[in-house]
């Protein structure tokens, strides 16, 4: 007996040096992929519940070389899908929307095929088959595109890539029109909307939704990474960067671990609309057992849940990958390209011994058609996700 009690000191001593080398392979992992003096990003991790890592690397700007840390504010891209997808389901809740409802209750301009078809689950869920937004809009006129913009660019398009419900594609206007509903439904515009039922409530006091029209405080800097360095890529550089249900939230990896803990705790975010979000809401690849929840990548190819999005915008890259069962995330905010931040995730879940077999590589899930387990893109289509490239014409965009 006195052997075995001796041995535990022993034991617990082995688990703090084993985990204390993780945490020193992840820094030097992060230190290899982020210079000190060049755009890089903030990281957090939490592994039963704990916060057992937060650091920044890199600068938010190659001219002040003002360095990253946890408060440093990032746009996140796409990681905009699950607040906007939460703000639905609070409405819904509210009694004043149905995810069931169709497109044209708020737009009735759209064509019968669209407005008659296509519910707010479909917009939710990238299974509405619209056609995108962004060889349509007019931006030889707009300097910062918006969502109404999108609104104008689709409404009059009477064709759909697939009919509602039976497929998938990824889809940042369905994104955009989501906005434009809750601002029809909540009672607030949409930047306020969040502001008011989410962020403030959450305590995320850093958090916005990007407006051209307000002020805003200092954020990170974006960057595209080219042969040349370091250009700078944000709203000034690109149209529809500025468009806000798809892809217009500033954030911290502070404000985030907020959200984060509201998910996992629910209170002011209710379980009923967690589970929602969280849980397959319409299959994209029936083999690899993933589907796409309200504004998460849903995996279920292992005994635990793989719940995570990615986010791309101009210069700036974001990925949250979490497992709820097991209280783990990994949230990286970045102020650059360059880096595929889906092989840094699974290199750091290497180093913890995490070996989910969700975890699918997203930038082959753009499109997929439910027969079979093979992806299929559409062909005639570009397709395009949260950001443009510089072009002012549109005819290249980042993927997200």
């Amino acid at each position: 007996m006195k052997k075995g009690l001796l041995l535990l000191p022993l034991i617990l001593l082995y688990s703090i040096l084993f985990a204390q080398d993780q945490l020193k392979a992840i820094d030097a992992l992060m230190k290899k992929k982020y210079e000190a003096d060049q755009p890089g990003c903030a990281i957090a991790i939490i592994q039963k519940n704990k916060l057992i890592f937060s650091k920044g690397y890199g600068v938010t700007d190659i001219t002040s070389k003002t360095p990253i840390s946890s408060k440093t504010i990032f746009n996140v891209g796409s990681i905009t899908k699950q607040f906007t997808s939460m703000a639905v389901l609070q409405l819904e809740a509210a009694g004043k929307l149905s995810l069931d409802d169709k497109l044209g209750k708020y737009f009735p301009q759209f064509p019968a095929r669209e407005a008659n078809n296509i519910t707010i689950r479909n917009l939710m869920t990238h299974s509405s088959g619209m056609v995108d937004h962004y060889a349509f809009v007019d931006t030889k006129s707009i300097r910062h595109g918006i969502d109404s913009d999108v609104l104008r660019a689709v409404e009059n398009l009477d064709s759909l890539y697939f009919k509602p419900g039976e497929s998938y594609r990824y889809s940042n206007t369905a994104y955009c029109l989501l906005s434009l509903i809750i601002a029809q439904t909540g009672g607030w515009s949409y930047v306020d909307f969040m502001r008011t039922n989410i962020f403030q409530p959450l305590g995320m006091n850093q958090s916005f939704i990007i407006d051209m029209n307000r002020g805003m405080p200092e954020v990170a800097t974006g960057y595209e990474k080219t042969d040349k360095g370091f250009e700078r890529l944000g709203p000034n550089e690109s149209v529809f960067f500025t468009t806000q249900g798809d892809g217009g939230l500033y954030t911290s990896i502070d404000d985030y671990l907020k959200w984060l803990t509201a998910l996992q705790n629910p209170g002011i975010l209710k379980a009923d609309w967690v589970g929602k979000a969280r849980s397959p809401q319409h299959p994209i690849d029936l083999g690899r057992r993933l589907s796409y929840g309200f504004g998460w990548f849903v995996g279920d190819a292992d005994a635990h849940r793989a719940v995570y999005h990615t986010g791309s915008n101009g210069g700036f890259r974001a990925i949250v990958f979490t497992i709820p069962e097991e209280q783990y995330a990994v949230i990286i905010f970045s102020n650059r390209t360059g880096i595929d931040l889906e092989d840094l995730v699974k290199e750091i879940n290497k180093i913890l011994s995490i070996n989910n077999k969700s975890f699918t590589k997203l930038d082959s899930l753009i499109s997929f058609s439910l027969p079979g387990p093979n992806f299929a893109p559409c062909k005639k289509t570009p397709l395009f996700l949260t950001s443009s490239e510089r072009s002012w014409n549109a005819s290249a965009m980042e993927l997200n």
